[in-house]
């Protein structure tokens, strides 16, 4: 009996921002790339697609789901301005972090 491939996961944590300072978002997945193409597109109903949060700001890559869904909620918990020191010490001028994933960039 033939087995399918075992389906590669990246489990990522990641924030995404309507711009620099703006609406953040939270979230976690192991597809990243498929999971950021469905923002930027707005094929997600909901609170990013309501607020045009597509910028990715942060990511966090783990080794498995149970620790990047661990720090996805941990960090759902913190201040917003303890995010917005998370984002800024590594990404200090709020860059489009899926651009260099191999994502075009934003429009608008």
């Amino acid at each position: 009996m033939n087995h399918p491939m075992p389906i590669e996961r990246n489990p990522c944590v990641y924030i995404l921002a309507s711009q620099p300072r703006g609406t953040l978002y939270i979230g976690v997945t192991s597809n990243p790339e498929g999971r950021f193409w469905q923002h930027r597109e707005g094929a997600l109903p909901g609170f990013t697609k309501r607020h045009g949060v597509k910028r990715l700001v942060w990511f966090e890559m783990h080794g498995d789901m149970v620790s990047a869904i661990t720090r996805e909620k941990q960090l759902k918990n913190w201040h917003r301005q303890w995010k917005i020191n998370l984002v800024e010490a590594s990404n200090p001028h709020w860059g489009d972090l899926a651009v260099g994933l191999g994502f075009p960039p934003l429009k608008g």
